[in-house]
């Protein structure tokens, strides 16, 4: 008699067990089998024995190391210093133009309680790999690692290049690459939700212009955070109507960070998204393709700049700043032990923060009384943002 309950005991153990073991894997789960890490006792174990994923796993800790050799350790030792209490804040992360790029948000920033990133790339579905075909398993994830080229090598996406790429596969959308960034950047995810804003900048799950991706989440050894994707147009007119910038102000004062953002707030059509990061935001990190420099006004930022500045690349050579090079002629800044932008070569890159003057504090970088340069022709001539 005393055998009967152990006994039974080990049924319920073994049929808990296999009922665990047959559980649908957790975004987690997925999400570390797409970045190639280990996926021990969990549903996608078995999968991840294929040679299909121990190719792809070979590949990208390759890539990764790389990277980080060459990107993500030298961010870490520059940033806490270059960038000062903006590198330990809380605050929440505006990255506007950014495409997936989870990557160098959170390089920059690992502290942030919230990221909220923006482009026009769909969303697409929730990853489910356990539902792959075997036989298209290996060009699926051939196909994600080369979305994911140019911003290994390079520090940023070619827009048309990863939507053809991943339209053309069963992991399509942005989805999986942020799935891979927060994976590969030490993070657990531990919830996903699709949502959306309507036209009063309100969550909703009607059909909406501001379709959005929200990922809770823990860094390795942080507080829990928070991603949102929106796919959205950014551009003045729908920007205006979709509800994203009302919801985005309502976040408080955040840190604004512009990373090859094809110059697209240097020729119109985007004064509403340029006016919101200068209002909303008290800091904000970019290369020389975000906000053109005439709209950091003397008497409202302090600006300090890394790097060298070398002009826009020749696909918009038209951008050229020449208040970039009287910063450059004042400040005599050394070069950034990283590259950042569409100027990827070393020693090519340049990187500006702007503090706003109101915000300035004894824990941010201080730059010099000339920092910011006295207004040229067309900075003179230019409108108050």
């Amino acid at each position: 008699m005393k055998r009967f309950p152990l006994f039974l005991a080990a049924i319920v153990f073994a049929a808990t067990a296999t009922t665990a073991w047959c559980a649908a894997p957790i975004p987690d789960d997925e999400a570390r089998f797409l970045a190639g890490l280990p996926v021990r006792d969990t549903p996608l174990e078995g999968l991840s024995g294929s040679p299909a994923w121990a190719s792809h796993a070979v590949a990208f800790d390759t890539a990764w190391t790389q990277l980080t050799k060459h990107q993500l350790q030298p961010i870490l030792a520059w940033a806490p210093a270059a960038l000062g209490h903006f590198y330990s804040d809380t605050a929440p992360v505006m990255y506007l133009f950014s495409g997936p790029d989870f990557l160098y948000a959170h390089a920059f920033f690992p502290n942030a309680s919230t990221y909220v990133l923006c482009g026009i790339e769909p969303i697409g579905p929730l990853p489910q790999v356990e539902n792959l075909p075997p036989e298209t398993l290996a060009a699926s994830l051939s196909t994600l690692r080369d979305s994911l080229d140019t911003i290994l090598n390079f520090s940023f996406f070619v827009t048309k290049k990863m939507r053809v790429q991943l339209e053309d596969t069963r992991l399509s959308g942005t989805l999986p690459v942020l799935y891979v960034f927060l994976a590969r950047s030490g993070c657990r995810i531990t919830d996903v939700t699709f949502t959306g804003l309507d036209t009063k900048g309100q969550f909703t799950t009607a059909r909406t212009d501001a379709p959005c991706v929200k990922i809770d989440f823990v860094p390795l050894g942080g507080r829990p955070a928070t991603l949102y994707y929106f796919s959205t147009d950014l551009s003045d007119g729908p920007v205006d109507h979709s509800g994203f910038l009302k919801w985005a102000a309502t976040l408080g004062p955040s840190t604004g960070f512009l990373k090859a953002a094809s110059y697209l707030m240097h020729d119109g059509g985007f004064d509403t998204s340029r006016k919101f990061l200068l209002s909303d935001c008290d800091g904000i990190l970019q290369d020389d393709s975000g906000i053109p420099i005439r709209y950091f006004l003397p008497n409202d930022w302090d600006i300090r700049l890394f790097g060298t500045y070398s002009g826009p690349i020749d696909t918009f050579k038209q951008f050229l700043q020449p208040e970039f090079t009287q910063l450059t002629a004042v400040q005599k800044p050394s070069p950034l032990p990283f590259s950042v932008g569409y100027r990827w070569h070393s020693g090519q890159s340049s990187i500006i923060l702007a503090v706003k003057a109101s915000h300035a504090t004894a824990s941010s970088p201080t730059p010099s009384p000339s920092a910011t340069p006295s207004p040229g022709p067309a900075a003179a001539s230019s409108p108050s943002p």
